[in-house]
Formats: structure tokens, sequence, C-alpha cells
């Protein structure tokens, strides 16, 4: 069983666990037309206050899963990142991150958050892997994985849909050993 999160402090940003009163700006950012474009959601319905906490609250497997909001270092809320399907019989997870502030995008507070998560991710959970799922045209998302060692491991054609449209997700992993030497 995976204890609570811990608070994860990195140059730029804090990674702190989900509280209840983080549900509502959720709601919003997930909301957001910028956001909502590059979310895996675009073809659910909008997110209300119902549907936020019993996708993150209720039905949450906390025993395969790590929820946190990401913060600048005045404590201001501009995120979440998460790590999935954690297992630990064959050392890997998925990484999930939204920057759901806009005012906050391409100034590194990603790259500084995914960091933080990867060294927890290798360091306390001893994982050898961790991967993710990105819109093969997210060309600011691929920039901030690659900086962070993450490399393109295939293409998953049409994989998604996107407002209706299909789309290109690209596979991508970091291996611990890649990892330790960067």
């Amino acid at each position: 069983m995976i204890a609570p999160p811990p608070v994860l402090q990195g140059e730029k940003t804090r990674l702190r666990p989900l509280l209840e009163d983080d549900l509502p700006r959720l709601v919003h950012w997930f909301n957001t037309p910028d956001v909502r474009y590059w979310l895996h959601a675009s073809e659910r319905p909008d997110a209300t206050l119902e549907t936020i906490t019993q996708r993150f609250v209720t039905n949450w497997d906390a025993e395969a899963s790590i929820f946190w909001i990401i913060e600048t270092l005045d404590e201001k809320p501009i995120g979440n990142l998460r790590l999935l399907d954690i297992d630990p019989h064959h050392r890997r997870c998925e990484l999930a991150i939204s920057v759901g502030d806009v005012d906050h995008l391409g100034r590194g507070y990603g790259t500084d958050a995914i960091r933080r998560s990867l060294a927890f991710a290798f360091g306390d959970l001893g994982l050898r892997r961790v991967d993710l799922l990105t819109d093969a045209d997210n060309e600011r998302g691929l920039r901030c994985y690659e900086k962070c060692g993450f490399v393109r491991e295939g293409l998953l054609r049409k994989r998604r849909l996107r407002f209706g449209q299909p789309v290109d997700m690209v596979m991508m992993s970091v291996l611990r050993e890649d990892w330790m030497e960067a």
C-alpha cells in the first residue's frame, strides 16, 4: 500500500496532496478551453463538482495512484500531477500532468514538477520505468517531457478523439538508469 503523498519541493514548484478545497479549482481548470484541448477528456461532458469528486476522491484508488496539486513557491495552485497505475511488482507507473492556470504555461513549472516527481518515483518508490501518453501535436508538452528525460517510443494512430476528430498520440517513457545518468 502506498502512503499518502509527501509534499515535494522543487526549484520552482511545490507538490502537495489534493485537498477538498482544490475540487472547485479542478472543475474550473478542466473546463478551461485552452486546458481541455490537451486533456484526454474533450469528449466527456463538462466537469462538475460531482464528477470531479467522483473521479478524484470517491473512486480514487489510493493504493495504485498518487495525486498532487502543483503550486508555485508562493503557494499559488497552478495544476496537478498524478502517478497512475503504480505497479510495485513490475516497478512502473504512468505520469499525467496538467497546468490548469494558463498564465503559468511555458514558464518551466511543469518541467520542475515532473523532475521532482521522477526523483520521488525512482528514489522513494524504487520504480524502474515511468511512461506517459500525449497528443502527437502537443509540441510544448513533447519538449517538456524530453527535457525531463522521456524518450519517444511509438506513435499510436488515431488513439483518441479531440472534439470528435481522431488524434494520434505518442507513447513516451523514461527509465531509471537513463534518468540517473542525466
